[in-house]
């Protein structure tokens, strides 16, 4: 049993919560994730680590209420705990200096990012964020961003922050800007994770331009452990599982079309518990 010590409302379905896990925090690292299960017979989900304290022993995960569970998840108060906490899961983020490194978060993407752009920090290089949503409102962790990249740049869908339109934009502006430079070349490495179509546009875009660039992929995952196939993927032609392989890939290489189909395999399930325990 893990406790929960804290909770707080990030935007509209959006929350934080930071949990006791003493064995999780030490170990913890950029780029990995958790896999919850609230009760004995719950759902299990893999949840991205958005933070964490070695010295306190807590782990920082940040969640959209957009099901069963998670809206379950979301139910707990401080003081609460979640019955099993399995992890640190996947590879951590290869974060070395590299020179100028743009991460590109969407959505709660953003809570996801967020670390691995502290990492890449950390390890000396120039960082580029840009984060987007569909509103203000539903932007997270601005000024965590602001603290750990060099620029900092935001989109909203409505315009109701930073530029109007989607952080694809904005990444096509900021090569604009490159290219009419004499003194500045392109990034050594785009990053990005969030919504499936924003990870395929983004590498779709720098593939133009023969930039390196790495996504984080959010596949079906069950049991985390390599046993289920669930998270099978394709990658560069070879079937992989994003929980034991990855989460990160080559965005380059990846076969989004299988992972959209793949992710819609579950949507009248999804939809039949939600109406079930929301009537």
């Amino acid at each position: 049993m893990s406790r929960i010590i804290h909770k707080e409302d990030l935007a509209k379905d959006i929350i934080r919560l930071e949990v006791e896990t003493p064995q999780i925090a030490k170990k913890a690292r950029a780029g990995q994730f958790v896999v919850i299960i609230i009760e004995e017979q719950g759902e299990r989900i893999p949840l991205t680590l958005a933070n964490w304290d070695k010295d306190k022993g807590v782990i920082s995960l940040i969640f959209q209420k957009v099901g069963f569970t998670t809206r379950k998840l979301g139910a707990l108060n401080i003081g609460d705990s979640i019955g099993h906490i399995l992890g640190p899961l996947g590879h951590a983020t290869d974060a070395r200096n590299i020179g100028t490194v743009i991460c590109i978060g969407g959505g709660v993407g953003v809570a996801e990012v967020y670390p691995v752009c502290r990492a890449f920090k950390e390890a000396g290089n120039r960082l580029i964020g840009i984060i987007g949503s569909r509103s203000k409102d539903l932007l997270i962790l601005e000024n965590e961003m602001r603290g750990v990249c060099d620029e900092l740049f935001i989109a909203t869908d409505d315009g109701s922050a930073g530029h109007k339109g989607f952080v694809t934009d904005v990444l096509e502006e900021y090569f604009k800007t490159i290219e009419q430079s004499t003194n500045t070349r392109y990034p050594d490495l785009v990053y990005a994770i969030g919504p499936l179509p924003m990870m395929r546009a983004v590498s779709e875009f720098t593939r133009r331009y023969d930039v390196k660039t790495t996504v984080s992929l959010n596949p079906i995952m069950v049991d985390a452990t390599g046993m289920c196939g669930s998270c099978r993927c394709s990658v560069a032609g070879k079937t992989v599982f994003a929980c034991v392989d990855g989460p990160e890939f080559d965005g380059h290489q990846a076969d989004f079309g299988e992972l959209e189909k793949r992710l819609e395999l579950f949507k009248d399930q999804e939809k039949k518990i939600d109406e079930k325990f929301s009537a």
